[in-house]
């Protein structure tokens, strides 16, 4: 399995699971994301990271991500030691991320870094955290921030105040030049209308796709990340006025310039679609 550029779907498989791996690997996830932090009793961290390590070394063709424990943990470096020596390790999420020294120590291993913004503080760092070399997104951990915050939770209060986080992602990530951020998880896993919902929501803020607990939430979420019909058409349309070689041209009476151009491409690449020309 390949990271996608922009991953739809971001699944989380417990480290201490392993008989879980290859079915998180086959269940048509986007990436896959093996956990070391929260989904692991601590008494259990050791027995985790070495059952990663044999699923790696036996499988010679990973291509997973690994949540680490927090730079403020005692496992912190036995984690990146783990994810340095393993081809099959292609990026690295930082859970609680908030110190740019523990993402440059993340980014030393050589692999691409997610910090996970999950606090009052990571927010407060989010324009240098953006900023450390070898970044490659952000990711929302809004479960984590709403304790964090002290906030109500499935508030209007809280909601308002977890989306003008949401912004922050996505602006920062743009300024910096990172790929789109990567949208919180949703716990409940049989509310599919909800999470295709917030999917959707998530897409129109720019976000590239969403974290998940479980493969039913899957579709869901994939549904919530593709463009709807008439959205599609007319890129669609955009695109073939494109190949046709028209300079200058409208389409539904508007003008349609380069950056009308792009965005029907990037409708059409979330679609899966291939482009017209």
């Amino acid at each position: 399995m390949t990271v996608s550029k922009a991953p739809r779907s971001v699944l989380f498989v417990p480290a201490s699971r392993p008989e879980r791996f290859a079915k998180a690997v086959a269940s048509g996830a986007d990436a896959v994301v093996i956990d070391l932090e929260d989904a692991v009793a601590p008494s259990a961290k050791s027995t985790a990271r070495e059952a990663l390590r044999d699923y790696l070394e036996t499988t010679p063709d990973a291509n997973i991500i690994v949540r680490v424990n927090s730079a403020g943990s005692q496992e912190f470096a036995a984690d990146l030691a783990l994810c340095q020596q393993q081809p099959g390790v292609t990026a690295i999420m930082v859970a609680k991320a908030q110190s740019t020294e523990a993402l440059q120590q993340a980014s030393a291993t050589g692999k691409p870094v997610w910090p996970l913004v999950e606090s009052a503080l990571g927010v407060e760092e989010l324009a240098r955290i953006a900023k450390v070399k070898g970044v490659e997104r952000v990711c929302f951990g809004a479960l984590d921030m709403g304790l964090d915050l002290g906030i109500t939770p499935e508030t209007a209060g809280a909601r308002l105040m977890l989306d003008r986080i949401r912004c922050d992602l996505v602006l920062h990530s743009k300024a910096a030049g990172l790929e789109a951020p990567i949208e919180s998880v949703y716990p409940a896993i049989d509310d599919e209308q909800t999470l295709e919902n917030m999917a959707r929501q998530a897409r129109e803020m720019g976000f590239a796709g969403m974290l998940c607990i479980h493969p039913r939430q899957l579709q869901p979420i994939h549904r919530g990340f593709r463009p709807d019909t008439t959205e599609l058409e007319w890129a669609r349309r955009v695109l073939a006025a494109v190949a046709d070689g028209e300079g200058v041209f409208t389409v539904d009476g508007q003008m349609v310039d380069a950056p009308v151009i792009q965005r029907a491409q990037k409708i059409v690449d979330q679609a899966g679609d291939t482009a017209i020309g």
